[in-house]
């Protein structure tokens, strides 16, 4: 038996997809269009082990997927067999809750959160209505990367401002990368052969944008984004955390405008803004093996705050049975892994070595004597939209 879905991640100038069958879990296809509305657009297919590429110019979203489809129709597999579409929404506010259908009144209401998600919102808009025409005979579902923290309890998602002008705005935490929290916590109580309902944990998702969670029983009820994905974390170029005076700071000693400081924030802080340009972590953990002062700085002030973060959540929870690294960073980096862990030693949190530098898929890498397991679980955004579209439409 075979059920094809297949999950749409719409940016502003891309498009990201998988085919992929819920029953057996296999990737049937996958895909990526880029420079959406630029000459130069192009588009990557893969299937059956082969590449293949288109280039043309692609003029908006509804031609993205008129060249989607041209790629599956070409090389496969068929579109006809596609049971459901499930689409990646960044924001989902306090109106969306759960995954649901792409009804119109869902739509609009993505629409009006524009707002909360410039970037994001109008572009998965796009791409839903796009694909809603070229795919017009089966179901569509919207999945929110807000929805596994719409559990946070209120203490945790209020912010201390004024609460007329936060109910006004929508003002809140509502925390990012859920779809990701959401898969990992749940696998790394699976493969550790624990109900998820009976276990304390803290994932760790470390990629370009970072976040980290503390799940309890399964429900989550903290996270370090906020309002925006902007909070929290030292990610790749965002600052994470900082003094909100800083933008008062900015235009009345630098004369900069609120987009110029927010771009600042946003694209030209975080790793890059401390290491001379560079996110890469390989390149900065070269730079710091060089002797790189300003690396070494920015690979400290990562680590502070995610430790903080980690203590924090300590706390939150009362106690923690799983510490998890997921995500590009947090999978592939064994020098991160260990600053962490090593600096968690007074907890009882111990890593071994070995185990940190062999990681292959879901891993232990804390000691035998830890009194927490640590682990590495990689992440797959895309079979938890496909499984979460196939329970929508059941």
């Amino acid at each position: 038996m075979s059920t094809p879905i297949l999950v749409l991640n719409c940016g502003s100038s891309s498009v990201k997809y998988q085919m992929i069958d819920v029953d057996s879990e296999d990737v049937l296809a996958s895909g990526l269009v880029e420079k959406i509305g630029l000459p130069d657009g192009n588009l990557t297919h893969k299937t059956h082990g082969e590449k293949y590429q288109i280039t043309e110019t692609i003029a908006d979203h509804t031609a993205a997927l008129e060249l989607v489809t041209k790629a599956f129709n070409t090389w496969g597999p068929s579109l006809d067999s596609v049971v459901a579409v499930g689409h990646r929404a960044v924001h989902g506010g306090d109106r969306f809750r759960e995954t649901t259908l792409a009804t119109d009144d869902v739509i609009e209401g993505l629409v009006e959160l524009s707002g909360l998600a410039p970037l994001h919102n109008p572009p998965c808009v796009a791409g839903i209505r796009a694909a809603k025409k070229i795919l017009p005979n089966v179901p569509h579902v919207v999945i929110f990367d807000t929805a596994f923290f719409s559990t946070l309890p209120p203490e945790a998602y209020t912010y201390a401002i004024n609460r007329d002008v936060a109910e006004k705005y929508h003002i809140r935490k509502y925390g990012f990368h859920g779809t990701s929290h959401s898969y990992v916590s749940k696998k790394a109580a699976e493969f550790l052969g624990l109900e998820v309902g009976t276990v304390n944990q803290i994932v760790c998702h470390l990629g370009n944008g970072a976040s980290i969670s503390a799940v309890k029983g399964g429900v989550a009820v903290d996270t370090s984004m906020g309002l925006t994905p902007l909070a929290g974390l030292v990610m790749g170029t965002r600052s994470g955390d900082i003094d909100p005076g800083v933008f008062a700071y900015l235009e009345r000693e630098a004369g900069m405008g609120a987009q110029e400081v927010d771009d600042l924030l946003n694209k030209d802080s975080g790793m890059a803004g401390l290491a001379d340009g560079s996110s890469d972590f390989r390149d900065i953990q070269a730079k710091i093996d060089a002797g790189d002062a300003h690396a070494e700085l920015a690979m400290n002030v990562y680590i502070h705050r995610l430790v903080s973060y980690i203590g924090a959540y300590m706390a939150v929870l009362g106690h923690i049975d799983i510490l998890t690294f997921t995500a590009g960073v947090g999978e592939n980096d064994f020098h991160v892994r260990a600053r962490v862990v090593d600096r968690l030693a007074g907890f009882g949190i111990k890593l071994d070595p070995v185990r940190n530098t062999t990681v292959n898929g879901p891993t232990i890498i804390s000691s035998d004597d830890s009194c927490v397991v640590v682990l590495v679980v990689p992440t797959n955004e895309e079979l938890a939209m496909a499984r979460e579209t196939y329970r929508v439409i059941h």
